[in-house]
């Protein structure tokens, strides 16, 4: 039976008109109706403000609530501390707990080479055989599966078997947990000390993607990384992935590649299992990448590529972006005449772009918010510095244009040390429309969504944030994906019957 709104849509109409007579100077010392009729409409602003809540779902709110308030009055308040050291906090919290049981809906913004932790990578991946690896003269490593000694790689010692390498130590601990450290910016050092600035922990970060690279785009390995990514979100209560991927070359022991095609069929054909053997997984779409350092000839040509696998593949295929990082990376601007074709040629290729992961300010980079939305971007990912563009924010919330806010990310990225001080906290407060993901959860040793969630509820939303706010955020993640209005709504069926479950068993 539904009940009263936790948080009323509005102030009554009488206390409405009395809020508008006593802000005009009619008493001296503020009436108290008019306190409260300008924090309920302040509430009721919020993301999740205007959710009604069943009795079931406004038990487990008092529940979450009371578990918040032990949470922020303690000395070690996780948000407030580099997630590397928060993590355990955060794994031993009882409202972390919870969100790991919710049904988040879907996520958003994943990268293709770091959806699955680095320890799978180290036992199931580096111990198959003919896997060799070298180390680089910047203190990384690479891979690549031959059937023998591979070709030598420039700046990069011999290749050595690893088979080879471990039948002669007593203990390969060691030698493993160093390779986990290579694909992974996790440490258990100090991590400012480690990564003191944002070149150093770019450079950190784009290594471990290419130490990465050789394991994952080996064929068997492929079709076992994908598969294993969708197990680790699906374990995390995630019903529905929308995978940022290169699309790249995938190769074979002798040497031999596969072409874009066969990648996002495989993606397409692994998806299909997946979904067949666990029915309450709504699926999974691609959204095609390239690096936004190419130049222009490039990228005219992988939106050429781009334009017919969306022709091809309309069901797997979402659309497109740039990644890489946007501080040393091309700008949207430069590509406009690139990003105008589908346009032009009356071709639909819906864009995802990344624009706004930077705390610079009047350039160029930061620019690529308004940029984004002048070529009809369907999402924001990231947008850490709209807050600092109020055009491109007032047109993106009315044109429902949601932003991907990645916490943990943006975190570990050093373009926020505090998570209660996130732009997206400000945003959340006046409901512009978001949605939360992880971005590249194997790289920062997070799990699925629940790592951010819990930042987002106890971080960004501080004691006002409640049950009906990590509803409208699952919710949103469903809304504002790329499926179509007929799949969004089997889609939201679907998790609301798993919400109703989730509620019924958790609720006091």
């Amino acid at each position: 039976m539904q009940t009263m709104t936790v948080l009323p849509q509005r102030p009554h109409a009488a206390v409405f008109c009395l809020l508008l007579y006593c802000l005009n100077g009619c008493l001296s010392i503020p009436d108290p109706r008019q306190r409260e009729a300008l924090m309920q409409l302040e509430a009721s602003m919020q993301t999740g403000g205007r959710v009604v809540l069943t009795d079931a779902e406004q038990r487990l709110d008092a529940l979450l609530f009371k578990m918040k308030q032990e949470e922020i009055i303690k000395a070690d308040f996780p948000p407030a501390m580099h997630f590397f050291r928060a993590r355990s906090l955060i794994n031993n919290s009882p409202i972390f707990s919870l969100l790991q049981k919710m049904p988040k809906g879907g996520a958003l913004h994943v990268h293709d080479l770091s959806m699955v932790n680095a320890e799978w990578l180290v036992k199931n991946v580096t111990y198959r055989p003919n896997c060799y690896m070298c180390c680089t003269d910047n203190h990384s490593i690479r891979f690549i599966f031959s059937s023998r000694v591979p070709k030598a790689l420039a700046r990069c010692s011999a290749w050595t078997l690893l088979e080879n390498l471990r039948a002669k130590m007593v203990n390969p601990t060691d030698l493993d947990n160093s390779i986990m450290g290579n694909l992974t910016l996790y440490t258990d050092q100090d991590p400012e000390t480690v990564y003191p600035s944002q070149d150093v922990v770019w450079s950190r970060f784009e290594q471990a993607f290419l130490a990465a690279w050789g394991l994952v785009t080996y064929a068997p390995v492929f079709r076992d990384y994908y598969y294993e990514g969708l197990t680790q979100f699906y374990m995390d209560n995630i019903m529905y992935l929308e995978l940022r991927a290169l699309l790249p070359e995938i190769y074979e022991l002798d040497g031999s590649t596969h072409d874009t095609v066969w990648t996002l069929k495989t993606y397409q054909e692994v998806t299909r299992r997946f979904t067949a053997e666990h029915p309450d997984f709504f699926g999974a779409r691609i959204i095609f990448t390239v690096n936004r350092g190419v130049n222009m000839s490039v990228m005219i040509g992988v939106v050429e590529k781009a334009m017919k696998l969306k022709r091809d593949f309309p069901d797997i295929m979402a659309g497109f972006d740039l990644v890489g990082r946007e501080d040393s990376g091309r700008p949207l601007w430069y590509f406009r005449e690139a990003l105008s074709m589908p346009v032009e040629r009356g071709v639909t290729l819906p864009f995802f772009f990344h624009a706004g992961e930077t705390d610079l300010e009047g350039t160029e980079v930061d620019q690529n918010l308004l940029d984004a939305i002048l070529l009809n971007t369907s999402r924001i990912g990231h947008g850490f510095a709209l807050l600092r563009h109020p055009v491109a924010k007032d047109m993106s919330k009315k044109r429902g244009v949601a932003v991907e806010v990645c916490p943990i990310s943006n975190q570990v990225l050093k373009l926020v040390k505090d998570l209660r001080n996130h732009p997206a906290a400000a945003l959340m407060s006046e409901n512009q429309p978001v949605v939360i993901s992880s971005d590249d959860p194997a790289m920062f040793g997070s799990s699925g969504l629940s790592h951010d969630f819990y930042e987002t509820f106890v971080g960004f939303g501080g004691i006002s944030s409640h049950l009906g706010s990590l509803k409208e955020l699952a919710m949103n993640s469903i809304r504002y994906s790329s499926l179509s209005p007929k799949q969004q709504e089997k889609a939201l069926a679907l998790w609301q019957r798993r919400w109703d479950k989730f509620v019924s068993e958790n609720a006091p």
